[in-house]
């Protein structure tokens, strides 16, 4: 099992998409958002992903071919 931390950037158009719950239904990973900041039209959320390593892999290459940028993020996440 793997944890990943990255921080998904939703251009406009996508942030009522529901992609979170994709990812975790379609590839088999944990998904908890750590952080974010939704607007009308952009948003982006700090989510850490457990789960395989591979589709982990896999749900981030995803989330990228739908139109979402994918940033690691590195360090601890102060809960809210």
């Amino acid at each position: 099992m793997a944890l990943h931390r990255v921080r998904l950037t939703f251009p406009e158009g996508l942030i009522r998409d529901p992609i979170i719950w994709q990812l975790g239904h379609e590839f088999n990973v944990i998904t908890n958002i750590r952080m974010a900041d939704i607007a009308e039209s952009f948003g982006w959320v700090i989510l850490e992903l457990d789960g395989e390593e591979e589709e982990i892999k896999r749900s981030l290459e995803w989330a990228e071919s739908k139109g979402l940028r994918v940033d690691p993020v590195a360090g601890d996440v102060v809960e809210g």
